[in-house]
């Protein structure tokens, strides 16, 4: 009984991450965007999920434990150039380019621009070798179809329909 006591003021057994991969690090990144203006809604939460689950081909559950995976990487790690850094170190620039449009989609996610997801997103760009050409391309390419998604929710013409 004593025993039992005292292991209950013991402090917990530290959980065990896994080694970071491109996947764990763009997932970490996204999470990390999204927490910076402090208010981790559910939509950015759902939009990690269908980024992870488009990139890497999972179906909705796996992608949801993957995201929650990263929360933990993202809540143990203090820099986010280990993340960017790992993406540049481990995929090839059409992969890197994918991660740029997913961390775009993040910060516009909620129509509202912050400076704290910017300075994230424009650090991990720097840190994954992309120029700001690739950034403002990634940017417009986002926006373009975030656009189309609302002509299509809307019932209204998008930009392919209206040529």
């Amino acid at each position: 009984m004593l025993k039992k006591l005292f292991q209950a003021f013991r402090p917990p057994e530290p959980v065990s991450l896994p080694d970071p991969d491109a996947e764990l690090a763009l997932g970490a990144l996204l999470v990390r965007v999204a927490q910076s203006d402090r208010n981790y809604k559910v939509e950015e939460i759902g939009l990690i999920d269908r980024i992870l689950a488009r990139l890497y081909q999972h179906n909705a559950i796996e992608a949801a434990k993957v995201r929650a995976t990263c929360e933990k990487l993202h809540a143990a790690a203090p820099e986010s150039d280990t993340f960017a850094k790992l993406i540049r170190e481990t995929t090839g620039m059409e992969e890197r380019l994918a991660a740029l449009d997913a961390l775009w989609e993040i910060v516009l996610a909620d129509g509202e621009i912050n400076e704290a997801e910017i300075d994230i997103l424009e650090d991990a760009r720097k840190t994954m070798g992309l120029s700001k050409i690739d950034s403002d391309g990634s940017r417009d390419r986002v926006e373009t179809r975030i656009a189309e998604r609302a002509g299509r929710n809307s019932g209204g013409p998008t930009g392919h329909e209206a040529q």
